[in-house]
């Protein structure tokens, strides 16, 4: 009997996304009760008699103590999955190029169920909390989310249509919000009703699920396959060639400068995004957990909307005008959040953000049509990395930034990456008027040469 083959991959990335979704709440929250408990804190009654003002500033030693071990063990296990992925990241997305996709996402997958497993036992079992950072590197070893996110954006460069493929990219990054969406709204309720072990069974089951479909039912992307080793270092040449190579002059500085871009708009949207919370918890806003996941839901909102603005302004406009209305999208809404005192207010932020997801699909079709078919396990393994420091770098700086410029502007940060943002506007711009002024001097060029009769 013939094996069903499926040609969508996005079944598979959002599995993956709900269940890296729900891990790292459920995890963070896992830390704070299982830390405090050891040291003697519980936030049962400080939060009975805790204000919202400008005047409860004073917090519990202890508190502080429980938030700072939280703060340190979330920092290691970030950094280990970090500096293991980086490497092998690289390895395995260059590697698929060669030997196909499905391997490149039955590992990861794979990975994070090893993750969500080790996780589960130390719940169970009441193990030192290290074991979260062993589960976590396993996980990077194998490439963790960074490789699903690589090779599911190489999977649809390689199937697409040069024309449809932003598009397809947009389809991509729209199931991103949509699973992070039930997760965050699903995971945090089911956990209030019944702890942390149902929904970590639910992540496990949902990366179960992920490897069984890329190993049973997704069809292989890459045409022509062939042998390759693995560990070899030709897989990390192939990354570097892609900025350096001889036969990349007319593209690299594109590539560069795209990737300069990409990394601005993602470092801003994750740097925003760790705020948001702390933002809404406090003066004047003060928001109750009710109000916080209707924001979450209206952030992740986002990525469909953008979705479908995407889809009609390709009807009339260039992707390159598309992505600079999404970055002007983004601008207002931060700045408009900066300025929040109110709930209606900080809501109409919520609600220009309409259009923010477009940019980043945009690039990474225009990335990926810089570079051969036989070259996108590479690029993509290349953006997952820095997608992976952007969340490094947005998360030392903007929660840096923020309890450093309380005293003079809450909503400062929200400014600092509306700001930034004015960068990748500005080239994307200058790109694509280059372009344009290139191709409008070469048809000139064919009209003036003499013609044979």
């Amino acid at each position: 009997r013939r094996r069903l083959s499926l040609l969508a991959v996005e079944p598979l990335l959002f599995l993956a996304t709900l269940s890296m979704a729900l891990q790292g709440p459920l995890a963070t929250q896992y830390l704070w009760d299982r830390l405090g408990a050891e040291h003697g804190y519980s936030d049962r009654n400080s939060t009975d008699s805790a204000g919202c003002g400008e005047g409860n500033a004073t917090a519990d030693p202890l508190r502080q103590e429980v938030e700072a071990l939280v703060s340190h063990w979330n920092l290691y296990i970030n950094l280990g999955g970090f500096f293991v992925c980086l490497f092998s990241v690289t390895l395995l997305g260059a590697w698929s190029d060669s030997v196909g996709r499905r391997p490149a996402l039955i590992l990861p997958a794979a990975g994070m169920a090893l993750q969500a497993a080790i996780y589960l036992l130390v719940m169970y079992l009441e193990l030192h909390v290290a074991f979260l950072l062993l589960g976590r590197i396993l996980s990077g070893l194998t490439g963790d989310y960074n490789l699903i996110l690589a090779s599911c954006f190489s999977y649809v460069a390689d199937t697409s249509e040069r024309r449809a493929r932003t598009f397809r990219v947009a389809i991509l990054e729209a199931c991103l919000g949509t699973a992070g969406m039930v997760a965050s709204i699903g995971g945090g309720q089911w956990r209030k009703a019944q702890g942390y072990i149902h929904p970590f069974w639910l992540a496990f089951a949902a990366s179960l699920a992920a490897t069984l479909y890329a190993a049973f039912f997704l069809r292989e992307s890459v045409k022509q396959k062939k042998a390759a080793k693995l560990f070899t270092l030709s897989h990390y040449k192939a990354v570097y060639r892609l900025y350096t190579a001889p036969e990349h002059l007319s593209s690299r500085w594109k590539l560069a400068l795209y990737s300069l871009a990409f990394f601005l708009i993602v470092t801003v949207h994750f740097g925003a995004k760790d705020i948001y919370v702390l933002y809404e918890l406090g003066f004047p806003l003060c928001w109750a957990s009710d109000l916080i996941g209707y924001g979450s839901a209206a952030s992740y909102l986002a990525y469909l909307s953008s979705l479908a603005g995407l889809r009609l302004l390709q009807l009339c406009l260039e992707d390159t005008w598309v992505a600079e209305i999404g970055l002007i999208s983004n601008i207002a809404g931060l700045v408009v959040m900066s300025l929040a005192t109110t709930t209606p207010l900080m809501f109409t932020g919520y609600g220009i953000l309409f259009l923010s997801m477009a940019p980043t699909p945009v690039l990474r079709s225009k990335l990926s049509k810089l570079v051969t078919e036989t070259e996108h396990g590479a690029l993509f393994a290349s953006l997952a990395c820095v997608q992976g420091l952007c969340s490094l770098v947005a998360t030392g700086v903007f929660n840096s930034l923020y309890p450093a410029t309380l005293h003079f502007m809450r909503g400062f940060p929200f400014l600092f990456g509306a700001i930034i943002l004015l960068i990748p506007a500005a080239i994307l711009g200058w790109i694509q008027i280059w372009d344009s002024k290139h191709d409008y001097s070469d048809f000139q060029d064919a009209s003036l040469s003499p013609t044979k009769d």
